[in-house]
C-alpha cells in the first residue's frame, strides 16, 4: 500500500489537469472528467498503475441519488474516492437518460477531482467585478502564515494559480514575488 500511496501523492503533486471548456453564458472556463482523464494518462505507465470511475444509484427518494467513485490501483492494492450526485428529473429540455447522464458526468468529475486533490477554488464569477463586494472580501482577508505560504509555493509548483491563493489571503508584493519563483 506504501507503493501505491506514493505514486498518488505524486501523481497529485505532479498532474495538471486544464480547463479545455468555457461557458459562455457564466464567461468562466471549466475542467470536464475527460479533461483530467487525459491529464492521468501520462502517468499510468510510469507509475503501474491503472484509475477505473464505477457509479451506482444509492437512492431513489427523494431524488435518485449516483455514487461515483474514482479509483486508483496497481493491482494488488486500491485507494478510492467518491462522489454523491443527485439527478435532476425536472431540468426542461431533457429526457430521463440526459438527466441520469448529465449527473453522471457531474460525478465523476468530482471523485476524479477528490482522487487527484484538483482544487478548483475560484468560482465560476470569479472573473466578474464586483466593485465594493470585491473590497469588502479583500479586507477580510486573513494574513498567510508561514505555512501557509510554503504549501502555497508547493500549490503554484504543482501548476496552481496565484489567483487562487489571493483569492483566500492577503499576499504582500514580496509574498507574491516568493511564491510564484517557487
Amino acid at each position: 500500500m506504501k507503493e501505491l500511496t506514493k505514486s498518488l501523492a505524486t501523481i497529485q503533486t505532479k498532474m495538471k489537469a486544464k480547463k479545455s471548456s468555457y461557458n459562455s453564458f457564466g464567461k468562466y472556463y471549466f475542467r470536464k472528467s475527460e479533461d483530467i482523464l487525459e491529464a492521468i494518462k501520462p502517468f499510468l505507465l510510469e507509475h503501474g498503475v491503472y484509475v477505473t470511475v464505477s457509479e451506482e444509484i444509492v437512492a431513489t427518494d427523494p431524488v435518485p441519488t449516483m455514487l461515483s467513485t474514482a479509483t486508483i490501483s496497481d493491482g494488488k492494492d486500491a485507494i478510492h474516492a467518491t462522489a454523491l450526485v443527485g439527478v435532476d428529473l425536472n431540468q426542461k429540455g431533457m429526457q430521463t437518460a440526459q438527466q441520469f447522464g448529465a449527473a453522471s458526468t457531474y460525478g465523476k468529475k468530482y471523485a476524479l477531482g477528490n482522487l487527484f486533490l484538483i482544487d478548483d477554488t475560484e468560482d465560476a464569477d470569479a472573473g466578474n467585478k464586483h466593485g465594493v463586494v470585491d473590497k469588502i472580501k479583500a479586507k477580510a482577508k486573513p494574513a498567510i502564515t508561514a505555512d501557509q505560504l510554503k504549501k502555497a509555493k508547493e500549490y503554484i509548483t504543482a501548476g496552481g494559480n496565484i489567483a487562487a491563493i489571493e483569492s483566500k489571503y492577503k499576499l504582500t508584493n514580496e509574498q507574491k514575488t516568493s511564491i510564484t519563483k517557487a
